[in-house]
């Protein structure tokens, strides 16, 4: 049986408390999962409007205009699809106690890169590293 954590609605995670306890856990998944909520529900928005919103458009600058928007949400959502999973990660990190290290280190991620960005996976130490080395790489 899980406790529930139970938070106030201006708590943020702190430094002066221990890293990731139960309430820096519920806060997170809690973010992590009103975004992925969030995302969910645009798609669902995406989807239905796109449904209904098939006609035909005798002109064809404005067809073209409208299938390059229709491109360009497609592309969107499909960006949005990755991200849902990396959230889905993010939760199950959570749920196995990993959440908030560094892959890499095995570091404590600060919170505030954590409140930035709720997936990452590196520390910000570890991901500058990370990103020099993918940048000489692609140099070469």
């Amino acid at each position: 049986m899980k406790l529930e954590i139970v938070l106030d609605k201006n708590y943020t995670p702190s430094d002066d408390e221990p890293f990731m306890n139960d309430r820096q856990l519920e806060y997170f998944r809690r973010k992590l999962t009103n975004w992925k909520n969030s995302i969910l529900e645009g798609n669902r928005d995406t989807i239905e409007g796109m449904q209904t919103g098939t006609r035909n458009i005798p002109d064809v600058a404005d067809r073209a205009s409208e299938e390059t928007d229709r491109a360009l949400e497609l592309r969107t959502r499909d960006r949005e699809r990755k991200l849902v999973s990396k959230i889905e990660s993010a939760l199950r990190r959570i749920e196995d106690g990993s959440y908030g290290y560094c892959e890499e280190t095995g570091e404590p991620i600060s919170l505030k890169r954590l409140d930035a960005r709720p997936i990452a996976t590196l520390s910000l130490e570890a991901q500058e590293r990370h990103e020099r080395k993918e940048r000489v790489h692609r140099d070469d």
